[in-house]
């Protein structure tokens, strides 16, 4: 049965890694923003073999959005990053891809393939942790909701026959935080790092990145940026499922945009030691 955000709110932070993989093996399908916080999450992307490499390369030159966590041999359903864990139940949401095209599904064992090949991406839910423990808040965990994304105008490097446009997500940062929040999300490459673009208090839009309105986020839900709120932007996980979109490869199954694989890593593991 699904449970509802506001009923997870309490408790969903606390959770063990291996309890919140069986809630979502047991069907809640939530966003994981806020869960098991501490823990590492990650996007996903599998590909037919003979996509791999293209998707590896895209990594490789898009650093920022596409920092790659793992690779899986062809086939697996298993990840370093949570023994146990079963990539194919244990996300509370996927999309199946058909040619750019895609549908949710809750479970994909009936579509697995054997020569599926899985990359898994940072994900900027793994330094919200940090950012809280600074006194940064962040709307939309306090608010129960999936973080605003946006395709912006800003075209990744491509490769082969991947291309498409960078993915962001956006965190309304108050005006006195936001060095802060730059400082600290540097010290996480490995999760996407610093953000990419920076806005000015009270903004409804963002002409650097090309998003017109950032009241109609493309991925996630809407979040209120009030007057003294700095619209922050950092690359983001979801833009492989940009490039899928773009480039419409046959087959391939990723994360639902904010419904991540919630791994047994820690984020401190992810955390660059500060130069003395």
């Amino acid at each position: 049965m699904t449970e509802t955000r506001a009923a997870l709110a309490p408790s969903r932070a606390a959770l063990a890694p291996s309890d919140a993989r069986a809630l979502f093996r047991a069907g809640t399908a939530v966003p994981t923003a806020g869960w098991c916080l501490g823990r590492t999450q990650a996007n996903m992307i599998s590909v037919p073999a003979d996509w791999a490499a293209d998707v590896a390369r895209f990594a490789e030159l898009n650093p920022a959005p596409c920092p790659v966590l793992e690779q899986t041999a062809p086939g697996a359903r298993t990840s370093v990053l949570a023994p146990g864990a079963d990539l194919a139940t244990d996300l509370p949401r996927y999309r199946v891809w058909h040619d750019g095209q895609w549908q949710e599904h809750s479970d994909v064992t009936a579509h697995w393939r054997e020569d599926l090949v899985t990359f898994l991406i940072g994900c900027s839910f793994t330094f919200e942790s940090a950012l809280l423990e600074a006194g940064i808040p962040l709307r939309h965990i306090a608010e129960g909701r999936n973080v605003a994304m946006y395709r912006t105008a800003r075209p990744c490097v491509p490769a082969g026959r991947l291309h498409g446009p960078m993915v962001v997500s956006m965190r309304p940062v108050p005006r006195g935080l936001v060095a802060a929040a730059r400082a600290i999300t540097a010290r996480m490459p490995a999760v996407h790092g610093a953000p990419v673009a920076v806005g000015e208090p009270g903004d409804r839009s963002n002409a650097e990145l090309g998003i017109p309105d950032l009241g109609r986020p493309d991925f996630g839900d809407p979040t209120v940026i009030g007057p003294d709120d700095v619209p922050v932007f950092w690359a983001c996980g979801v833009t492989p499922q940009s490039a899928l979109m773009a480039s419409r490869p046959p087959f391939a199954i990723t994360h639902a945009p904010g419904h991540m694989f919630v791994t047994d890593r820690f984020d401190r593991d992810y955390l660059l030691a500060e130069k003395g």
